[in-house]
């Protein structure tokens, strides 16, 4: 790829954009309210507001190697913090998906380097579910299945912070947990009970 190409869409899409609506960028310099939190993968194939058919400013992003949220990295709480308790979001969204280079890496017994401490968190999830993925003998079907459950336990870590603890009780706010299927380009809710998956443990990490 040519670089200088990147400035030449760029002003190509501003043309787009002010022809199909004026005012376009006047809008957009005014400030952003957006309804949902998104947190998703790094993964260069999946691009937020474009698999949900929305429009900048309509949702706020944080991307990172396996759509992580582990309580030790500042970036994502800080996101967290930022999105409930200043832009008032209603919805937080993990997202997943198959074919997941981060979650793939994680179950190889290879030296990863900085990678290491980070993807220790996606083996975390198979050490809490090893019963159940080992029991899945078809190999794909069975990363197919750590990528669902590591969506799982890091919606579990964002429900933990206070910050969605109280924002959940105030106003409603809902977690969701979702996957792209790279293969069909299809978004699927899990659909997790939440509410079953912390019963025995809510009174652990209650906060507020």
């Amino acid at each position: 790829m040519d670089i200088k190409k990147v400035f030449e869409n760029n002003k190509e899409w501003i043309t787009k954009q002010i022809k199909s609506n004026p005012s376009y960028f006047d809008s957009l310099a005014k400030g952003q309210s957006p309804e949902i939190l998104y947190i998703g993968c790094a993964d260069s194939r999946v691009t937020a507001e474009e698999i949900m058919g929305l429009e900048p400013g309509d949702v706020f992003v944080h991307r990172n190697i396996a759509n992580m949220v582990p309580n030790t990295d500042l970036n994502v709480m800080s996101v967290i913090n930022y999105a409930v308790d200043f832009l008032k979001v209603n919805h937080i969204v993990v997202c997943g998906h198959y074919n997941c280079g981060g979650v793939k890496a994680a179950m190889e017994s290879a030296d990863l380097g900085i990678l290491n401490p980070w993807l220790r968190n996606v083996r975390d999830v198979y050490r809490l579910h090893k019963a159940e993925l080992n029991s899945i003998e078809d190999e794909d079907k069975r990363y197919d299945r750590l990528v669902e459950l590591n969506v799982q336990e890091q919606c579990i870590n964002v429900i933990k912070t206070a910050e969605v603890q109280r924002a959940v009780n105030n106003r409603n706010l809902t977690v969701h947990g979702w996957i792209f299927d790279l293969r069909t380009g299809n978004l699927v809710d899990l659909k997790i009970d939440f509410q079953a998956i912390t019963k025995g443990i809510a009174d652990i990490y209650r906060i507020t």
